[in-house]
């Protein structure tokens, strides 16, 4: 069974919210278009150095181009008393 596979940049997201294009993106920083559509659609992800050259040109953080990489998971335990089960959600 294969899983889902979790974007690990949200360059497409942040440009968006810039009001920016992928165009634009390549010119600033000399790139192929092309490229830069990969990163946005995350089938190909850009260095280190590169990702902290379009934090600058954005004017972001460079994690507010990062996905996290810890999921949000719920924990409930669940626990018998003499009335029966009752949940506690953390």
């Amino acid at each position: 069974m294969m899983e889902d596979k979790k974007d690990i940049n949200r360059l497409k997201v942040v440009l968006a919210e810039k009001k920016r294009t992928n165009k634009w993106l390549a010119e600033i920083l000399n790139k192929d278009p092309a490229t830069v559509s990969k990163w946005c659609t995350n089938t190909a992800q850009p260095g280190l150095e590169t990702l902290l050259d379009i934090a600058r040109v954005l004017e972001v953080d460079i994690k507010d181009l990062l996905n996290s990489s810890q999921d949000e998971v719920t924990y409930i335990r669940v626990r018998k008393n003499d009335y029966g089960i009752t949940e506690d959600h953390k």
